[in-house]
């Protein structure tokens, strides 16, 4: 059986691109509930108020939660809540998940809320899109629109002549299932969808925030990545931009701040099993440091390929300052003895 290309993450990627466009994810999944809001009004995440809303809800994995407050064009109301949820595989919870989120933020906010669901999985035949109840001549129920991505499968030239950014993601979400088990495939796949990005007619901040996205969600292995970045110097190369030495720094910018976050929840969980004060301080640093070095190893493979058995070892026997420093270089080093450089 072929090795995967990476462990496929889809949860991550969905956020970051409905923050990075949420009106391109409206119109091109939910388009009738899109034309209602007015847009010029702005719009505003509530996604800290709504883990606080669920947090003590027992109802299995999420796969993506968005909460936004929006203003429609009727004046019906000030604003009101659209929750969002991308489900990524079947779960025979999910109506009752979506009921339940729906009455809560309703409770909590005391304002409409529009509740909208994109399926990811592979089953065309998989669409909830109710819940309720009916006891004693009371009913109670929820009817939500669904988006479903297969649905798309069918037309694949139209998806990738589509100018809104979520039809390159739904290509890239179908291409990554697709070649699950063909990681040269899959590489394939995703020097066309980079490909087309450059050649779309957006910013360059725009350009940076999808990229990141593809590249999170299209994972490959080591040896394929290189091979990709090189085919994308030479896409610059064609096109005369320069974006690859900002979609790196991009990298280590958010790499280096997961890994931290990484790195202290580790330290915490450490703290916490010591009970005192200072575990919990030693454990935050212990923490930290291995979140650094996790990310910058994967960084320096990167730039430079396969690293030897020595600076493997300096990684993991560094403190987070040196690992920070170091982190800073590769930013900017020309040769990975640079990077380790005295001084």
């Amino acid at each position: 059986m072929p090795a995967r290309a990476a462990q496929d993450d889809y949860d991550s990627p969905w956020k970051e691109a409905v923050e990075h466009a949420f009106p391109e994810f409206m119109e091109f999944y939910f388009p009738d509930a899109s034309r209602q809001i007015d847009w010029a009004r702005g719009h505003r995440f509530l996604d800290k108020e709504l883990q606080q809303i669920v947090r003590d809800a027992a109802l299995g994995r999420r796969h993506v939660d968005k909460l936004a407050s929006v203003t429609t064009h009727t004046g019906e109301e000030d604003w009101l809540c659209v929750h969002i949820e991308v489900q990524g595989s079947m779960d025979p919870g999910f109506a009752r998940r979506m009921f339940v989120y729906n009455y809560r933020i309703f409770d909590t906010y005391d304002r409409p809320v529009a509740s909208l669901a994109v399926l990811a999985d592979p089953d065309p035949e998989w669409r909830p899109d109710r819940f309720g109840y009916e006891r004693l001549g009371c009913r109670h129920s929820l009817q939500f629109p669904v988006a479903k991505l297969v649905d798309h499968a069918a037309d694949e030239t139209a998806l990738l002549g589509n100018p809104n950014p979520f039809a390159l993601i739904t290509a890239a979400h179908l291409f990554t299932r697709r070649t699950r088990r063909s990681p040269a495939a899959r590489l394939d796949a995703k020097r066309r969808l980079v490909r087309l990005l450059y050649e779309r007619d957006w910013t360059r901040q725009r350009i940076l925030d999808f990229f990141s996205v593809l590249d999170w969600m299209m994972r490959l292995p080591k040896e394929l990545e290189q091979r990709l970045w090189q085919d994308i110097e030479k896409i610059e190369g064609e096109r005369k931009v320069k974006y690859v030495t900002s979609v790196e720094r991009l990298a280590i910018e958010r790499g280096l701040q997961k890994g931290m976050e990484q790195g202290l929840e580790i330290g915490i969980e450490k703290g916490i099993e010591k009970g005192i004060e200072k575990g919990i301080e030693k454990g935050i640093e212990q923490g930290r440091a291995q979140g650094t070095a996790s990310v910058l190893l994967r960084l320096l493979n990167r730039r430079f390929g396969p690293l030897s058995p020595d600076i493997t070892r300096r990684l993991s026997q560094s403190t987070p300052e040196q690992l920070e420093i170091w982190a800073e270089r590769v930013l900017d080093a020309r040769a990975i003895d640079e990077v380790f450089a005295e001084n």
